[in-house]
């Protein structure tokens, strides 16, 4: 499996800087916060996107996907929605990176039929657009549509191969479900996996990776004994926890963490 972090633990970082990191502590790759508070976000220009493109392809650093914000089960028009997606989606194409994410954001007001009706259509959509660019646009198991259980219903009715999963560890776990379940419901739609590390259901603070209480072993153990070899992506969020500690500081030992992991796995 290939390793990436996520720019959300370093906000504001310069891509220069960005890329130095993931070459010291020996990730493969980088997911990037596609955000107008960030270096790189739909915002660019043509000269721009290239020029962030070249930093990455010079360092030899990969980049994983655009973690997006767009919320496909949102109520409301479906454009605006539609739109975001897509000026995610060219941005992802000219970066080289193969996955857009975007959460399902459904709302209390609304079923879970309608939440799910109005995710699908809309990732289905999304995912006609993202094959011309090719690039896959993935639905996080997030909020609304916790669990690998609420995000494999919305993407059976997709039924595309462009629309697929991201797997969150800490959403699914506080959803309820073991790794073996979260990964049966999610296997058909994975793009790749986010790993993390909180205190507690009731303390979601991130920690060092191992330090916490999400059952990462468990989940690396269903993903070899599958055979999966795709990225796992440290999501360290920094920028929501100004409290938690630098992530530079840990890069080394999180990388070192999950290598351990996969050995110990494989």
């Amino acid at each position: 499996m290939k390793l990436a972090f996520s720019t959300l633990g370093v906000p504001g970082l310069p891509l220069a800087d960005v890329v130095r990191l993931a070459g010291d502590h020996g990730y493969h790759g980088v997911e990037l916060r596609a955000h107008p508070e960030e270096p790189v976000h739909p915002g660019l220009g043509p000269a721009e996107r290239a020029g962030a493109a070249a930093v990455f392809k010079d360092a030899g650093v990969e980049v994983l996907g655009l973690a997006g914000y767009a919320r496909v089960a949102a109520p409301g028009e479906d454009e605006p929605v539609a739109a975001e997606i897509r000026s995610l989606l060219e941005l992802a194409h000219d970066l080289g990176a193969p996955y857009v994410r975007v959460f399902p954001g459904g709302a209390v007001e609304q079923s879970r039929d309608e939440a799910d009706a109005t995710a699908a259509r809309r990732l289905a959509t999304a995912a006609e657009y993202a094959a011309g660019l090719g690039v896959r646009v993935l639905l996080e198991t997030h909020d609304s549509h916790r669990t690998g259980a609420d995000a494999a219903r919305v993407l059976g009715a997709v039924g595309h191969r462009q629309a697929g999963a991201l797997w969150d560890v800490m959403h699914t776990w506080l959803g309820g479900e073991q790794p073996v379940q979260s990964y049966a419901a999610l296997s058909p739609h994975l793009g790749y996996v986010q790993v993390k590390d909180i205190a507690g259901t009731d303390d979601t603070t991130p920690l060092a990776l191992g330090a916490g209480v999400l059952p990462l072993t468990e989940v690396v153990d269903v993903l070899c004994r599958e055979g999966w070899d795709g990225w796992l992506c440290w999501e360290y969020e920094k920028r929501w926890y100004p409290q938690a500690a630098p992530l530079p500081g840990i890069l080394g030992a999180g990388r070192e963490h999950l290598a351990r992991l996969l050995n110990e796995s494989a």
